[in-house]
């Protein structure tokens, strides 16, 4: 069991002050999970002094605390344990969260090969199609993202799309435990900004495009960028390994990372880079693409539908190629991927009408939904889509655009209200719908669904937009039970 003095050596943190030292068998962050020998972590919290936490953590046995503040660091002191300051407003405090978490934790991202997907949209698809060929060509794979975490021992769901430094350590503790050789994972905009992909040493890092959303949060499109860049120009320096950045250069962002990337590039696109795309065929659930990556030429037969799956086809073809997979098995693998759950997922019926149900939920994602639907030639596109509360509300506008581009008929609903009216929201939404757009206000989310569903003709498409695989819609606080599959399944049954 290493020393606490030990691990802060070999991690490189960086610490205001230390007192004391002992055995450290663990690190946690939840006097929920909190065990004997442990290294408690004191997170700063916006909504309450967590310095309060700091006596129960030891009563359940932590060896040693990690402190935020003076206070903290002195109350922990005085209970005569081994304790250690790193001050929220220093900045220091997150680097030396993820860098005790990896040493003492064993730092596991070591032990497997790690490939991080960022990127506005395509992420989800992209991470799980390369997870899919991988298993498809023998090798023990592991999926962590939107979808939660997948490995070779089984699957559960996940609060986060990237989870806070020490949950992440301990998920890739679990995905080495599992007998996994690989990893594909999500790697968010905000957990790259609050630095809790840190400490993931990763191998490749694939860019898929940068359009507007998050700006809540970032602020502005420049830090936006800013924060997924760091993927491929932070990251990389705090592991040995050879990393490779794939990057999606008919984006323009992909474009302005090839030129600040100091080390190994590969590039893709259907118009530019090296592995070069091209689709021959797109229908509601199948579609055709042929690839070449120097001499090398492949055609891809793939389960899934929609023109800019093509892309997401492209990006994890390009992915499997930086880990060092020839092209033709990597289309070889990639034509045996299951779809993505809520990814243009068709609901089949026997009504002649078409239903896809998505997790689109920005402008450049609905705008890229619709043009794929529009492309399979269907009579009519109705949509249905609402947008998220208490998330950027500068987007809400731009949506019905999008929407209103590329659809027949809309109809506007609830998404996540979460903490926010949902009629404020629909208010903001409509700000965007111009008059000649055919659009009604259907609020409850079941009643759009069917309400859409009884518009069809046959012939008819009816996308239906924002939730994807969610099972559930948030509202205040509290997840309620829904799902847009179901939703549209009974909508079907109630069909003449």
């Amino acid at each position: 069991m290493p020393l606490l003095s030990e691990a802060i050596e070999r991690s490189g943190a960086v610490l205001d002050r230390i007192s004391g030292d002992a055995p450290i068998s663990g690190i946690d962050d939840d006097t929920r999970t909190v065990s004997e020998g442990d290294l408690f972590v004191c997170m700063p919290s916006d909504s309450r002094d967590t310095n309060e936490l700091i006596p129960e953590a030891l009563g359940k046995g932590a060896a040693a605390v990690l402190a935020h503040s003076q206070e903290g660091f002195q109350g922990a002191v005085e209970q005569g344990v081994p304790a250690m300051l790193s001050r929220k407003e220093t900045g220091r405090f997150e680097d030396a969260v993820w860098r005790l978490a990896a040493e003492v934790l064993g730092r596991p991202s070591r032990k497997i090969r790690v490939v991080g997907v960022t990127g506005t949209n395509g992420k989800t698809t992209t991470a799980w199609l390369v997870r899919e060929a991988l298993v498809a060509l023998g090798h023990p794979a592991a999926y962590l993202g939107t979808l939660g975490i997948q490995t070779p021992k089984g699957s559960r769901e996940l609060a986060n799309t990237t989870p806070f430094p020490i949950a992440l350590q301990k998920l890739l503790c679990e995905v080495v435990e599992s007998g996994a050789t690989h990893l594909a994972m999500e790697v968010s905009s905000h957990a790259l900004e609050q630095r809790r992909a840190d400490g993931v040493e990763f191998d490749v890092g694939v860019f898929t495009n940068l359009t507007q959303d998050h700006l809540d949060f970032h602020g502005s499109m420049d830090s936006y960028a800013s924060a997924k860049r760091r993927l491929f120009l932070e990251l990389p320096r705090q592991t040995s390994k050879r990393f490779v950045a794939v990057l999606n250069k008919d984006d323009r962002e992909g474009a302005a990372i090839e030129s600040l990337v100091q080390g190994q590039v590969l590039t893709y696109g259907f118009q530019h880079g090296e592995i070069r795309g091209r689709a021959d065929r797109v229908e509601l659930d199948r579609l055709t693409l042929s690839l070449e990556h120097g001499a090398d030429r492949a055609t891809l037969e793939a389960q899934l539908g929609g023109a800019f799956n093509a892309t997401n086809c492209l990006s994890a073809a390009a992915g499997l190629v930086a880990l060092g997979i020839d092209l033709m098995s990597a289309t070889r693998g990639l034509a045996k991927a299951r779809p993505v759950p809520g990814r243009f997922e068709a609901v089949r019926n026997e009504k002649g009408i078409g239903i896809i149900v998505d997790y689109a939920h920005t402008p450049d994602a609905l705008s890229k939904l619709l043009g794929s639907v529009r492309g399979l030639k269907p009579k009519r596109i109705i949509t249905v889509f609402g947008c998220g509360g208490d998330r950027d509300k500068a987007k809400r506008p731009l949506m019905a655009q999008a929407v209103c581009a590329q659809s027949d008929a809309v109809v506007v609903t609830s998404d996540n209200p979460r903490t926010e009216d949902p009629e404020a929201i629909i208010a903001d939404i409509e700000r965007g719908i111009e008059p000649t757009c055919r659009a009604l206000r259907v609020t409850d989310r079941r009643a759009a669904i069917q309400r859409a569903i009884s518009m069809a003709e046959r012939g008819d498409v009816v996308v239906i937009a924002g939730k994807g695989h969610e099972n559930y819609q948030i509202i205040g606080k509290t997840k309620v039970p829904m799902d847009d599959r179901e939703l549209a399944r009974k909508a079907l049954e109630g069909l003449n």
